[in-house]
């Protein structure tokens, strides 16, 4: 794990210093996403690396029950939906059976910017998520977790109430925006003027979408008359 983390903060400085040097926005914007990939992911193996040390010294405890959870494997969480109210952000997560399990054993820890949920011993195995960067911060004390019939139910309490959240993390986000231009890449450049003259039209005053008119014709005239021509 040592090892793991060291390459991926040599990759992080590597690529902190391309940033730094990248002028061109699509350059920049690729780099800022795979900044938040690595960050994310050295966050990620931090916390898994001090969860093994806890589970470590739970082991120790000769009181404690914990064959379940030596002999079982953790089962990193991917599939959940999501959805909002004016005060809160609401993460479901299905698993079977959750709501048979001791409470104690389904624990979940908020930060500002984060979340992390821990299933311990739920058919002979734990269960894991970690959201990290989520898009804006939220209160950590107003934050809570209810678990219902086959389903833990998630709430992080906005900070600031009635704001809409469009995405879950930053990084979503990130992604995101860094597709909304792809279109003007290496299968047809022109779809990326196009996009953008559809935007200007659709924004612009009458005169401007008068002006665009003109020139979609003109060159629709110019484009059938250079076709008859050859």
């Amino acid at each position: 794990m040592a090892s793991a983390l060291d390459e991926l903060q040599k990759d992080l400085e590597e690529v902190k210093v391309l940033l730094e040097k990248a002028t061109r926005k699509r350059v920049r914007d690729a780099l800022t996403v795979e900044k938040s990939r690595i960050e994310t992911e050295i966050k990620n193996k931090m916390q898994q690396k001090a969860q093994g040390k806890a589970d470590s010294l739970d082991n120790e405890k000769p009181a404690a029950v914990v064959a379940p959870l030596t002999t079982g494997y953790t089962v990193k969480i991917s599939n959940y939906g999501w959805d909002q109210s004016d005060k809160f952000v609401k993460i479901y997560i299905t698993l079977t059976g959750v709501h048979q399990v001791p409470a104690e054993n389904v624990q979940v820890h908020f930060t500002e910017r984060s979340f992390d949920l821990l299933v311990k011993d739920l058919n002979g195995k734990n269960y894991s998520m970690i959201v990290n960067n989520l898009l804006k911060p939220i209160s950590v004390e107003g934050s809570s977790k209810k678990v219902k019939t086959d389903t833990v139910l998630i709430m992080c309490r906005k900070k600031a109430e009635s704001m809409r959240w469009d995405y879950l993390t930053q990084v979503e986000k990130e992604c995101k925006d860094k597709e909304k231009p792809s279109y003007d890449t290496e299968t047809d450049p022109s779809e990326g003027l196009m996009n953008v003259l559809k935007k200007i039209y659709e924004d612009g005053d009458d005169d401007m979408k008068r002006t665009i008119n003109k020139a979609w014709v003109e060159s629709r005239e110019k484009q059938a008359k250079g076709d008859t021509e050859f």
